[in-house]
């Protein structure tokens, strides 16, 4: 049997590679991807002070630092038995749509979309930020430079820091907005708003106006049915920030909707030999292995997973994309994961909406920004990171010093759906062993619609670390090797 590796994968936060296994026929038996990396971040975090949890969590990744700070402050408003003041609540809402403002667009103008407005099979050189700029115009890189900018100044006012913030505490939020920074802000949200509208004309025209990506983006190749979630509001709308965990199966039909203290009720993980990630199933439906439909457990988060597990968008320009969107594929759920960009859009015009509501709310400078915690307990946060729902659990001491992490995050609740999105797309796209570098990458597509953390993803220490020690003479000749 043949065997093709991928390695790296590109485009993606954090490593790993996929592996593809060919019969004697040329055609795709299975397919894997490996996670090779592992993160100690649960042991770290025993025996530690508890409210040095949202400091130490955001180093799980720089990335999505924002999502695991707010997972790590709601796990401990939990545990410390208090809720946060309306006007914290606010602040903490508003600062998570300038996460996802600059989040958003960093997937899909350096990570997802080289490989649609440049072209997926085109020179590896130019599936890139600079590919991207050399076919849209210099003057389209300047603005998304500037924008990621203002996502990540949103975050630094609000957080204290840009990348690692240090605002979160248990009841509440460290400062308050003062108004010089909320003009501040609202006009960096409310040209944000204009430069979501911009990119989502640009995915009409580069990706919705090629016939050959459409039909691309509905073809088997890459569809998969599967159940799907994300928290939701009162009104079953998408909500990144708070609410409940809604749950839809692959009809579109409400299948769970429960408290976010409930999670580990629901949810279950699974392990395989082959990789350091952990694959979470529905107890409900059970563990079935890699295969999708109604009876299978396995789900879906993210973009494509929250907006399938809502009833619409709670703001009026996203509402109108995500009416087009399910139109455009005849119905709900969609079940293409590369209509993943296309949600990853709307979401980024919801987010800059959404932040242009919180910044301009009369009670967003009150100062009244904190409740008293309570005794210390056990708690679960969970939010939406960009990547899909995120979830920390924490056990606490009567001392407030943490007894027990657990934390599963978006990519880990995708990993089986990963997994089996690269087999169905080597298994559509390889037939015979003459593989070329382009048929590759659009393997590669498969994951990158997820927007993988992988760094986040591996976590949990178990097992060894892989290490190859090389011993080399003065000459630079290979002497021994020693293999862990």
């Amino acid at each position: 049997m043949k065997q093709i590796t991928i390695d790296p994968i590109t485009r993606l936060e954090g490593h790993g590679n996929i592996k593809i296994f060919l019969n004697d026929q040329g055609e795709v038996e299975n397919a894997y991807l490996q996670v090779p990396e592992l993160r100690g971040f649960e042991k770290f975090c025993i025996g530690r002070r508890a409210e040095t949890l949202p400091l130490l969590t955001t180093r799980i990744c720089g990335v999505c630092p924002v999502a695991h700070h707010f997972a790590s402050t709601k796990a401990l408003d939990a545990a410390f038995h208090v809720d946060p003041t309306p006007t914290a609540k606010k602040l903490r809402e508003l600062m998570y749509c300038g996460y996802y403002i600059y989040d958003h667009i960093l997937h899909f103008y350096y990570l997802g979309g080289p490989d649609f407005v440049v072209g997926p099979k085109a020179p590896a050189e130019k599936r890139n930020i600079l590919g991207v700029i050399e076919k849209a115009g210099l003057d389209i890189g300047k603005e998304v430079i500037k924008h990621r900018a203002y996502g990540q100044k949103i975050t630094a006012i609000l957080g204290g820091k840009a990348t690692h913030p240090v605002c979160g505490l248990p009841g509440g939020i460290s400062k308050p907005l003062s108004e010089e920074n909320q003009a501040e802000i609202e006009r960096m949200a409310s040209s944000s708003v204009d430069f979501a509208k911009f990119t989502l004309k640009l995915f009409h025209d580069v990706v919705l106006g090629n016939s050959e990506y459409v039909d691309l983006i509905k073809s088997d190749t890459y569809t998969m049915k599967t159940y799907y979630m994300g928290l939701v509001d009162d009104n079953n709308k998408v909500n990144f920030y708070d609410g409940k965990v809604r749950v839809v199966d692959p009809n579109g039909n409400e299948f769970l909707k429960f408290k976010t203290g409930d999670f580990f009720e629901h949810v279950a993980e699974h392990v395989e030999p082959w990789s350091y990630a952990k694959f979470p199933f529905l107890k409900k439906v059970g563990w079935k292995g890699f295969v999708d439909g109604s009876n299978s457990g396995v789900y879906r988060v993210g973009p494509l997973g929250r907006l399938n597990a809502s009833d619409g968008v709670a703001t009026p320009l996203a509402q109108e994309e995500y009416e087009r969107m399910y139109k455009t594929f005849g119905g709900k759920p969609v079940h293409s994961t590369l209509a993943f960009h296309w949600a990853r859009l709307i979401e980024l015009l919801y987010a800059t909406e959404r932040a242009m509501e919180l910044v301009k709310d009369p009670e967003i400078t009150d100062t009244n920004i904190r409740n008293q915690p309570g005794e210390p307990g056990e708690g679960v946060g969970i939010v939406e990171a960009a990547r899909g729902t995120l979830i920390h659990h924490y056990v606490l001491d009567k001392d407030a010093l943490v007894k027990d992490v657990n934390l599963i995050v978006a990519t880990t609740n995708n990993c089986p759906a990963i997994n089996m999105s690269i087999r169905d797309a080597a298994k559509g796209l390889i037939h015979g062993d003459n593989v070329d570098p382009g048929v590759l990458n659009m393997v590669e597509m498969a994951f990158r619609a997820y927007d993988p953390c992988f760094g986040c993803a591996t976590h949990y220490a178990v097992g060894q670390a892989p290490l190859t020690l090389e011993i080399h003479n003065h000459k630079g000749q290979l002497i021994k090797t020693v293999q862990r």
